[in-house]
Formats: C-alpha cells, sequence, structure tokens
C-alpha cells in the first residue's frame, strides 16, 4: 500500500475486510496506524467479512467515510440539503443524482450534494454546512444518525424522485405488494396510500430498518420466498425488478 501511494495520485485510501482477515481477527486500527505512518494520506479501514448482502459494507463505509473527513463545523447554509445513501446499487438509476439536484434546484432553489454519486470529498469534507439530510437508502440512516448527534443536522427519510416511479393508474382500493430497498418501498407505499390504495405491503431483499416498518413488511430470503408471499397474497399490482415477473407467471395482475 505505501509503495502503491507513491505512485498514484490518491486523496486516501481504504482497506476492506474480507473473509479471511475476519477469520483470522485482523486489528483494522493497527493496520490504520501503521500504514499512516508510512503514508502521507488517510487511512479508512472497514471491518467488513464477505459474508453480509452488500447494503450492510456500505453502512460501515458510509459512516466511517464522515467519521474520518466530516471532521470540522462549518457554518450551516439554508441553501444546501444533503443526500446521503446515494448509489447506483441504491436508486437503480445512474441518472438519479442529476435528476435529483434539477429537483431541488428548480422547485426549492436549494443546491443537492449527492455524495458518493458526483459529489466527492471535498463535499463530504463540508458534511457540517448542509442544513438537513435527506437519507434515499437504509444503508445510510446510521450515518445520517452520527451527522445529527455530532453537528445537529436534522434528516428526513424519503426519496424524492418517488413520484417518477408510479404510473398513472387507478389505485383506488387495490391490494398493492411493492419489492425495492426500504426507503425506496416506503415512499412508493406513501404516495400510493395517498392515491387512495387499499392496502400496501413491502418486500426486501436487504436490510430492514425499525423506523420504516409497517405490520406484514417482509424480509425475502429467497427467490422462493417472494414465489410464495405473491401466489398467496391477493395482489392486483407488483411493484418490483422487471426480472422479478418472470418468476410468477400465475399473477394475473398488473405488474410494474
Amino acid at each position: 500500500l505505501a509503495d502503491a501511494a507513491q505512485k498514484v495520485d490518491a486523496t486516501f485510501a481504504a482497506v476492506i475486510g474480507t473473509p479471511v482477515p475476519a477469520v483470522i481477527a485482523t486489528d483494522y486500527l493497527a493496520l490504520k496506524r501503521m500504514t499512516e505512518r508510512k503514508i502521507n494520506i488517510s487511512v479508512l479501514t472497514v471491518d467488513t467479512d464477505g459474508m453480509e448482502l452488500y447494503d450492510k459494507g456500505e453502512e460501515k463505509a458510509f459512516l466511517e467515510l464522515f467519521k474520518t473527513f466530516a471532521v470540522q463545523k462549518y457554518p450551516v447554509d439554508e441553501k444546501r440539503v444533503g443526500i446521503l445513501g446515494m448509489t447506483p446499487q441504491d436508486v437503480s438509476d445512474l441518472a438519479a443524482a442529476d435528476k435529483i439536484r434539477d429537483l431541488f434546484r428548480q422547485k426549492q432553489d436549494m443546491q443537492a450534494v449527492c455524495y458518493c454519486m458526483g459529489d466527492g470529498l471535498e463535499e463530504v469534507k463540508k458534511a457540517s454546512s448542509v442544513s438537513k439530510n435527506i437519507v434515499v437508502s437504509p444503508a445510510a440512516i446510521t450515518t445520517a444518525q452520527y451527522l445529527e448527534k455530532t453537528f445537529g443536522t436534522p434528516y428526513e427519510i424519503y426519496y424524492p424522485l418517488v413520484e417518477d416511479l408510479i404510473p398513472e393508474m387507478d389505485y383506488t382500493g387495490k391490494r398493492i405488494l411493492v419489492v425495492h430497498q426500504q426507503v425506496i418501498a416506503d415512499s412508493i407505499r406513501k404516495e400510493l396510500l395517498k392515491q387512495s390504495a387499499g392496502t400496501v405491503q413491502t418486500a426486501c431483499w436487504f436490510m430492514m430498518k425499525k423506523e420504516l416498518l409497517a405490520d406484514g413488511d417482509v424480509l425475502l430470503r429467497d427467490e422462493d420466498a417472494y414465489i410464495e408471499l405473491v401466489q398467496n397474497g391477493d395482489f392486483d399490482i407488483i411493484f418490483a425488478d422487471g426480472c422479478m415477473e418472470r418468476m410468477i407467471p400465475e399473477f394475473k395482475g398488473i405488474f410494474v
């Protein structure tokens, strides 16, 4: 790592855990200290073990990133809002960050800072300057709580582009299933209930935080669990990734 640091123009290094270091109880803090003595850049260590789902690693990486670099208290700019949890995996849309920036600029005359999807390290360092944070994936809730505790920055949990994900149709009284990461699924649910949907149940393959749980929400362990949920759910409409439509050929309702 010290050798690479002499050849690469980098602002920091990250040491990410895999199964073997987990099994042999690697001391990441010692690795960090030893490495920082040899190179002149900051070193992040993330004690992942390669045995959990991607968002657990995201959660640790987000937190370590902000703990390491967001250390200075800046004056709060009421025209700036932070967007936490933006990654292509979480929002399934490579243009989502630009859409959110445009949305806040046009509707509220505000600057949306999309950490980890376009806005880089300098913005992370100035994280205390935003007037509030908006959390768009469950993996970023812990970081939002840390920033609130450290700098007093309030946060909200929702997906600003949710209206783009809901086609126009009559949802009145319909029984609906939404399969997505938890924040977007919950945002879709709230929007559908405003449109007089009967019941909206969410299901997720990844982490589910208690802040967003409602009665009937399901953590899916595998494909069979999803198939069984649809077979027993009597749903009129399903919101899910397109590849999941092939798993439920008997479904007679509307698949979005």
